[in-house]
């Protein structure tokens, strides 16, 4: 008999604790030799930076001192007096010493209260750049003397033995010494001043100017001191190779070791001193932001590294604080000490190795397992029960421990997405498919199925199977299977597997359907047990979940359905219109489905989840809903005159009357004696003439062909006839009709009447039916920006007739447009779920313009969603194709599509669209389901596509 192994106890865990004790106190040990080292470096560190600030302040110091005592000599010297340009050169050779070679003055100048100046500059080996000198100068005057009302340049050329070796008028050399600041600042101080340091224009060194004023003439003494040598100062004290070092004053760089970015070339003729930000080094930036100096190294975290920093003042730079930069890398500092420290934990390793691999042989035995197992639990705490947990011990808790964690795990993940499958998924079959998955899993069988009882069948129909080949598609619920369908199922299915069968009832314990779930034969009985309870309390949640999505398909449907039943009475209203409301929501959703499938150009981005396109659909049967409130007479009016009937046949009848006018006078003419030639001629030109007049007003109201001002001004000319009327126009009125009467008076009879008129009780007034859609309107809440007629109708027979095109007033055209607000004001009044609150906007959104000229709120280009762009191009492109309108006829694909065009082009509709219409072939799918064989010509889609991207709508992407 083979001998086991022993399990490891907890015991073996000392050991590693001791490993791990040592550990720790090594590393604590070696942290804090770190952060000694560390301290002493830093201080090491503060010591040289404050030297080196020290030794640039004593190098200003040596730099500036001289110029200030020769300054304040040369206020006495005779210089201060001269008053022409021989007696100032007398005094060269006193000015000469302080710019010989080697010395940092490299001008030294008098300017004097008349504005006249003298300067000796020395010349450097190698001339002045853009300065004429003759051959072996060394010294160069620069004079400005007065010369009468004006000043005379001339400069004067000396060797140097200071003999003149040449001199030359310059004209052009203007330079008033009182405008510059060293002499203004020398005049408001009995002291020497010092300007900012800058970038000498002749030289292009880096210094400054130091002035004083003579006490005696008030003459002012300047020169030009350059210190520049100490940008080679900082460049030599680096305290690492990476160490960042300057010298700023304000915001100016005075030194820095590489010239080439210390001076700015703003232009040819215009170098100067770059600034900290121009500089580009972030470090010394953030470093000056600080403001304030300190006397120790601060540690400076940066993105691009630690670095230790100080700022330190420079007295000797200007009259105010200049001050010294430092920045160095943490990494060069300390690398010395992280050299050492390396070496040290080579060592100390090498000493440990022997305890860390007795550690490690302990951990892996024990800690492995446990980690592992940890990290797995860990999962579960973050409610992922998606991994199952294996983990493999010797020890006989952890093993166990492992198994029924994996266990739970399972049970919990399987719930959980059942749960999550019965709470959010709203596709029936998608739904009991994921319970299925799920229940398969736990059973460990090879399949299962779920039978839902369809009423009108009287069968159990499969709705979700997973190996569904090995179950029928249907069963006849016959009186065993109703009576006890759990069981008797079971016993139908395939007997040579294990099944678990379950009823599914709702609430009034009406059968919904039977679960059947095969069992895997390896299944402990305990197991199995197990299941069947979980079973048997999952059955009321699944059946209400069950009945819950059968309930809402039913509700939807029959919202679709009531939709549908809308939009149907709708264009039942109208023989004209009907089909309208049936083909706009088709001819949307082919443009839209085009949309969501494009792949590439402006629309490859577009999306729309599953509930959004549902609240498309809907607002796209609801387009047109405001129309049930709409006149029929309008919508569908045909002629001028007509309202709730053609009033041409009034008019006929006052024609008629005025034909038995003309015959009866002539009859009284013939009574009277007047000759029967003459009056039977003037009868048959009467005739004539009301037969032509007839004829044109009846052709006026027909509204085929636009109407002219002179065809206006003739039926003006025929209104002006006159008919006698005998009876009385108020008998046999309604309420309504007497209302608009009152305030007119009532003529004696008879009455003379104009044979066409506009009469007072024409115009019907808004009264309190007046919609809101003013803007200034208080009970427009939903944005409307139209303009409303006057009047809510104006009937008069003149003024319709004068209707230039069509046959609609501008009374009747905002009834009919009023029906987009009422389909507004009527949408946004239901209790909308969640999901469809966008309908009201979008099915009140077709008749707006991208160019804001749209209506009922003047949307624009930047309001309008893709959605309300497709509604507007399939309401425009099926009123244009529509056969049935009695305004007009039926318009061609090739003209509609012409028409459209010139819409986008007038920005009126979209066209990207547009050409997604156009390239896709909705306008031919459209056409083949609706339209007549007459409107089905050719389209030249290529054309129109290049017509669109020649106006600049569209681009090559698009096309």
């Amino acid at each position: 008999m083979k001998k086991t192994r022993p399990w490891i106890t907890l015991q073996g865990l000392i050991a590693v604790s001791i490993v791990i004790c040592l550990l720790a106190m090594l590393a604590v040990t070696a942290f804090q030799g770190y952060r000694g080292a560390r301290a002493v470096l830093v201080a090491a560190a503060t010591d040289s930076a404050n030297q080196v600030g020290s030794l640039l302040d004593e190098r200003a110091e040596r730099l500036l001192s001289p110029g200030e005592n020769a300054l304040r000599m040369l206020v006495h010297d005779p210089l201060v007096s001269a008053g022409n340009l021989s007696d100032r050169v007398d005094r060269l050779p006193a000015l000469v010493q302080l710019v010989r070679d080697g010395s940092p003055v490299s001008a030294v100048y008098a300017g004097y209260p008349d504005g006249e100046f003298f300067l000796v500059r020395r010349v450097p080996e190698g001339g002045i750049d853009g300065y004429q000198l003759p051959a072996g100068t060394h010294f160069l005057v620069q004079s400005i003397e007065r010369d009468g009302d004006g000043m005379r340049g001339r400069w004067l050329f000396f060797d140097q033995s200071l003999h003149q070796i040449g001199s030359r008028p310059v004209p052009e050399y203007r330079f008033d010494p009182r405008t510059r600041p060293w002499y203004q600042m020398a005049q408001q101080s009995d002291d020497v001043v010092l300007t900012e340091p800058y970038l000498f224009f002749t030289t292009h060194q880096v210094g400054l100017t130091m002035a004083q004023r003579s006490m005696l003439t008030a003459a002012v003494i300047g020169l030009d001191a350059a210190v520049d040598d100490l940008a080679v100062e900082v460049k030599d004290m680096h305290l690492t190779p990476g160490t960042e070092m300057a010298i700023v004053r304000g915001e100016r760089v005075v030194a820095y070791p590489d010239l080439e970015r210390l001076i700015v070339l703003e232009g040819a003729d215009a170098p100067r001193l770059a600034t900290l930000e121009e500089l580009q080094v972030p470090v010394l930036s953030e470093l000056a932001a600080m403001r304030t100096g300190f006397s120790q190294v601060q540690l400076l975290s940066r993105d691009d590294g630690d670095w230790y920093v100080i700022s330190l003042p420079l007295t000797r730079l200007a009259e105010d604080l200049g001050w010294v930069l430092i920045a160095i890398p943490a990494s060069e500092l300390l690398s010395g000490v992280i050299s050492i420290l390396k070496q040290q934990a080579m060592l100390a390793l090498l000493m440990m190795l022997l305890l860390v691999m007795i550690g490690w042989a302990l951990g892996q035995r024990l800690g492995g397992p446990l980690k592992a197992l940890a990290d797995q639990v860990g999962k579960l705490a973050d409610m992922d029960f998606s991994q199952s947990i294996r983990v493999r011990s010797r020890i006989r808790e952890v093993s166990d421990l492992g198994g029924v964690l994996g266990r739970m795990a399972g049970a919990i993940h399987h719930f959980q997405q059942i749960s999550l499958a019965l709470s959010r998924e709203t596709r029936l079959e998608r739904m009991l498919d994921v319970v299925l998955e799920n229940l398969i899993e736990m059973a460990k069988g090879r399949g299962g199925a779920v039978f839902l009882f369809e009423e009108d069948s009287g069968e159990l129909i499969l709705a979700s199977g997973i190996n569904s080949e090995y179950y029928p598609q249907s069963l006849k619920l016959d009186e065993a299977l109703r009576s006890d369908p759990a069981r008797v199922l079971s016993t139908r299915l395939d007997r040579e597997h294990r099944y678990l069968t379950l009823a599914l009832r709702d609430r009034q314990e009406a059968l919904l359907g039977v679960l059947a779930l095969e069992v895997s034969p390896a299944l402990p009985a305990a197991a199995v047990k197990s299941l069947r309870q979980f079973l048997d309390s999952l059955s009321g949640t699944l059946a209400v979940a069950i009945e819950t999505r059968q309930l809402f398909e039913g509700q939807q449907h029959l919202l679709e359905s009531i939709i549908r039943l809308l939009a149907t009475a709708i264009d039942a209203k109208s023989p004209y219109t009907g089909g309208h409301c049936d083909r706009v929501p088709q001819l949307a959703e082919m443009l839209i489905n085009r949309a969501l499938g494009a792949d590439n150009g402006s629309l490859a981005g577009f999306s729309m989840d599953a509930e959004e396109f549902y609240a498309f659909r809907i607002a796209a049967w609801l387009h047109d809903c405001g129309k049930i409130t709409s006149p029929e007479y309008v919508v569908d009016k045909a002629t001028k005159l007509e309202t709730l009937y053609n009033r041409i046949h009034e008019l006929r009848t006052r024609f008629e009357v005025l034909w038995r006018d003309a015959e009866i006078r002539y009859w009284q003419g013939r009574v009277d004696g007047r000759d029967e030639h003459e009056l039977a001629i003037e009868l048959a030109q009467t005739h004539e003439r009301l037969q032509a007049e007839f004829a044109e007003v009846a052709r006026a109201n027909v509204g085929g062909e636009f109407m002219q001002e002179e065809d206006i001004e003739r039926l003006g000319r025929i209104a002006e006839q006159t008919w006698t009327r005998h009876f009385d126009d108020r008998l046999g009125l309604s309420h309504e009709e007497l209302k608009r009467l009152e305030g007119v008076p009532a003529p004696a009879l008879p009455v003379v009447e104009h044979l066409i008129s506009d009469k007072p009780e024409h115009k019907v007034p808004w009264g309190d039916r007046k919609p809101p859609v003013a803007k200034d309107d208080p009970r427009n809440r939903w944005g409307f920006d139209m303009d409303p007629p006057e009047y809510s109708f104006d009937l008069g027979e003149l003024y319709n007739l004068s209707i230039q095109r069509g046959t609609l007033t501008a009374e009747e055209r905002f009834k009919i447009n009023d029906h987009v607000v009422q389909t507004l004001m009527m949408l946004s009044t239901l209790p909308f779920p969640r999901h469809l609150r966008s309908v009201p906007e979008l099915a009140a959104t077709h008749h707006e313009k991208l160019d804001g000229t749209g209506y009922p709120r003047r949307l624009g280009e930047d309001q309008l969603s893709v959605q309300d762009r497709v509604l507007a191009i399939a309401d425009i492109f099926e009123a244009l194709t529509a056969g049935d309108r009695p305004y007009k006829p039926a318009k061609t694909l090739s003209e509609a599509v012409r028409i459209m065009l010139f819409m986008a082009k007038d920005r009126h509709i979209d066209a990207v669209l547009l050409a997604l219409f156009l390239r896709t072939g909705v306008h031919e799918q459209y056409a083949q389901l609706f339209l007549h064989d007459a409107q089905r010509d050719q389209v030249d889609v290529a054309g129109c596509l290049a017509q669109l991207r020649d106006w600049g709508l569209i681009d090559e992407r698009d096309c």
